[in-house]
């Protein structure tokens, strides 16, 4: 793609890495094949291709964003299937996120607007916030359909309070700061876990499984005080709020670091896909770059690292089949698309492909509730697919797909880490109580 910008332009950092991204592109489309938003829509402009014109008139052009360009980029999901599928290898994650800092720098959003992606943006990353916010939505759910109709919000704080869960699950004792160590004391390695914000309120018990799992295995746990990853922030164009979160997560762990760390371990993929990328986001920052580029080349995904380890396995678990629901920010943020499914087949497990695997379920962050009727649309395709293979129970590596399929079907979903701690000694998941194998399943 030929690009027009001027030296003074490309004096901005951002703007170079982002018209080094547009000269990239070779307008194949091949990406529309695979873009869920264009797969629903038929709109080119909904399309990783059409986005990229739309964003490459904007920046090339010095101009603030436009409605029709803010409708169409707050469209995509970020699932970066496109990156996925590019044969010339067109970094799009980079580039629509400067387009999304860009639209919150140039954007005047309606009042309605504004106020939910900043409620958004003052809750979710803070785990004692959300969890008022979830006992608050608990006593709102009777007023569902009163509020659906408010204008403008409505459909969105609707789906905010259809998201929630109808109760709050325990607190973790080891949902905190500390050490966590092997019960022989003796540890092989030392890794510190992401605490995460949204999902150790939501799903505590996708860590706890992980430290079980680890520390039974010789591994030495670590929760640092990181606080949120910046992730959710990130992907709403809020440079301030994401860069800050990120700068007290990489402080955290930098000072872990200096004591001996193996891995920066992180159960949630979509954290662990911007985690992976704080190199590339505090390249230019003389007082983070360093530390950045130490955690990005620490940072795996749990089942990444659990990979290299010899599992001890103990439970006979064959006869249950797994739907393996490969979250985006895994199989085409980080490229993680085997070690999770090798793992629970080695456990023992019967693991399913879902057909259109590589299709979003519609969660994406914030997504599902900023654009509630795209996502249901994804929810129900992806229900739909997973629900053909017939499985005792789904699997997958992200809060956000747990929550978004969870309210979609009646089949548990678990952390492939819960199932790998149950197979090799922990505790039988707390969702899969009173399920039973099926005799036959889909082939």
């Amino acid at each position: 793609m030929q690009t027009n910008f001027a030296p003074a332009q490309l004096a901005d950092p951002a703007m170079a890495a982002s018209e080094k991204i547009l000269r990239t592109c070779v307008h194949c489309g091949f990406c529309t094949a695979t873009c869920p938003t264009y797969l629903l829509l038929g709109d080119e402009l909904d399309s990783p291709r059409g986005r990229i014109y739309l964003i490459k008139d904007m920046l090339e052009g010095g101009k603030p964003a436009s409605q029709e360009v803010v409708k169409h980029v707050d469209r995509c999901l970020s699932c970066l299937s496109c990156m996925t599928t590019c044969p010339s290898g067109v970094h799009y994650m980079h580039l629509v996120d400067h387009a999304r800092a860009h639209i919150e720098k140039t954007y005047a959003r309606p009042t309605g607007d504004r106020f939910l992606r900043a409620l958004l943006a003052q809750v979710l990353p803070y785990p004692n916030r959300f969890r008022l916010a979830l006992v608050a939505a608990k006593l709102g759910a009777p007023f569902r359909g009163l509020v659906g109709r408010l204008p403008r919000v409505g459909n969105r704080l609707a789906a905010m309070l259809d998201l929630a869960p109808a109760g709050m699950p325990p607190r973790e004792p080891t949902n905190r700061p500390g050490r966590f160590a092997p019960a022989n004391g003796q540890a092989a390695k030392r890794v510190a876990l992401l605490r995460g914000c949204a999902q150790s309120v939501l799903r505590p018990d996708f860590n706890a499984a992980a430290i079980r799992l680890l520390n039974r295995h010789g591994i030495e746990v670590v929760h640092a005080n990181e606080g949120c990853c910046g992730a959710l922030t990130h992907h709403m164009g809020k440079e301030h709020s994401a860069h800050a979160h990120a700068k007290q997560t990489i402080d955290a762990w930098d000072a872990e670091i200096a004591k001996g760390l193996d891995a920066i371990l992180v159960t949630a993929s979509g954290c662990g896909t911007t985690i992976k990328d704080y190199g590339f986001m505090f390249r230019d920052d003389p007082a983070y770059a360093e530390k950045a580029r130490r955690v990005s080349a620490l940072a795996k995904d749990v089942t990444e690292y659990v990979a290299q380890i010899d599992l001890k396995t103990t439970t006979d678990a064959s006869d249950l089949v797994v739907a393996y629901h490969s979250a985006c920010s895994m199989q085409h943020g980080q490229g993680i698309r085997t070690e999770p499914k090798a793992l629970l087949k080695r456990a023992g497990f019967t693991v399913k492909d879902v057909p259109e695997g590589h299709i979003c379920c519609g969660s994406a962050g914030t997504y599902n509730i900023l654009q509630p009727e795209l996502a249901l649309k994804l929810r129900a395709r992806k229900v739909a697919n997973i629900e053909r293979v017939r499985p005792d129970v789904i699997a997958t590596g992200n809060i956000g797909c747990a929550t978004q399929i969870g309210k979609g079907t009646g089949i548990p979903i678990v952390h492939t880490v819960e199932l790998l701690d149950w197979a090799t000694g922990g505790p039988r998941p707390a969702a899969l109580t009173g399920v039973a194998p099926q005799l036959a399943a889909a082939e």
